[in-house]
């Protein structure tokens, strides 16, 4: 059963610890994470960001038990438990589904992941187009045809991210 906590990031390797202690058995502990990269004085530098800001998903199947809830509460590092995650786990599993399988082979969420419809402007958040705004001419499965003031480019899917501005 999965789990969604707030947590606080500076204490994660204390949450972590003892959660393994108290449930005895290993639980799964997952956490989307993109790269995005930023200009600074010229130079791009990246930079880590977790998906669900400060929100962990945690999968082990005794979170089913009240009493090993009521445990892990007061684990250093967990704000609270998010309620209703018993009622959603079909969603949160097709969630962490989704997001393993927009995974690069460093374990971050790709463009891909990210589906925007009818936006009209967008930005890039990595590559050699950090922070310009483009708009996309047409686009398939793997590339999109990309105009950015009067030049026109055609970037990898996979390979940059973009936002909609």
């Amino acid at each position: 059963m999965w789990m969604v906590i707030k947590f606080e990031k500076k204490n994660l390797p204390f949450l972590k610890k003892e959660f393994f202690q108290k449930l005895g058995s290993k639980p799964e502990f997952y956490l989307p994470t993109i790269k995005i990269q930023k200009n600074l004085n010229n130079k791009l530098s990246d930079k880590e960001f977790f998906l669900l800001g400060d929100y962990l998903l945690c999968f082990h199947e005794s979170f089913k038990n009240k009493n090993i809830q009521e445990t892990l509460k007061y684990s250093r590092g967990v704000k609270y438990f998010l309620n209703g995650f018993i009622k959603s786990q079909i969603e949160i599993t097709e969630f962490v589904k989704k997001c393993k399988l927009s995974e690069d082979k460093q374990g971050f969420i790709k463009q891909s992941f990210f589906e925007f419809k009818d936006k009209k402007k967008f930005k890039f958040l990595s590559g050699p187009f950090t922070n310009k705004i483009f708009t996309i001419i047409s686009e398939n499965q793997l590339k999109i045809k990309a105009s950015i003031g009067n030049l026109s480019t055609i970037v990898s899917k996979d390979d940059y991210l973009y936002s909609p501005v």
